[in-house]
């Protein structure tokens, strides 16, 4: 795995001790950014990566500009990961060891993106849930934007808030405003 553009363009994220760990393919994460970019100036933006793993997403988030990045993940090996990881890129982004739906649950902040990409065995109710109470608690700023990643044979149920569903493979993106 590597970060596919920004300052730290080519850069490997070597996570061979991370169990159960399925980082978005480049694939998928090059056509993300792509979409991003249409609707953020990434350097203007605070972001929210939900299920952070090995911290793919936040590294390319810092790569590419954002420089207020949330990272939530209950392994604490991948928290140890992102941490060191972080340190030898020699960026800061605020790590939270918690689960996504108990932090989702506590915090104040609100963002202009959070991308979730929770275990593909997480059910759509489960998934659903995430989706509610982001937008009931209003995590999102006004204009943010939520991205699911997810299988795509289980995506999220239809409801007001979504507008796009693009698939890359097995892999599909759902997004939400």
């Amino acid at each position: 795995m590597r970060i596919i553009a920004g300052k730290f363009k080519g850069r490997k994220i070597k996570y061979n001790n991370l169990k159960n760990v399925r980082p978005t393919t480049d694939r998928t994460k090059e056509a993300l950014f792509n979409i991003l970019n249409q609707h953020f100036d990434l350097n203007q933006i605070s972001a929210l990566d939900l299920f952070s793993g090995s911290g793919n997403i936040s590294y390319e988030l810092v790569s590419r500009g954002v420089t207020k990045i949330t990272s939530v993940e209950k392994n604490i090996h991948c928290v140890k990961f992102i941490n060191s990881f972080s340190k030898t890129l020699d960026v800061e982004i605020n790590i939270v060891n918690s689960s996504a739906l108990k932090f989702l649950k506590i915090t104040k902040s609100k963002f202009n993106l959070i991308i979730a990409d929770p275990p593909y065995s997480h059910t759509e109710e489960e998934i659903d849930g995430l989706i509610d109470l982001i937008f009931t608690k209003k995590i999102l700023t006004r204009n943010g934007l939520l991205v699911i990643e997810h299988h795509k044979n289980n995506p999220p149920k239809k409801n007001k808030f979504l507008f796009d569903v693009r698939t890359y493979g097995s892999n599909s993106l759902s997004f939400f405003k």
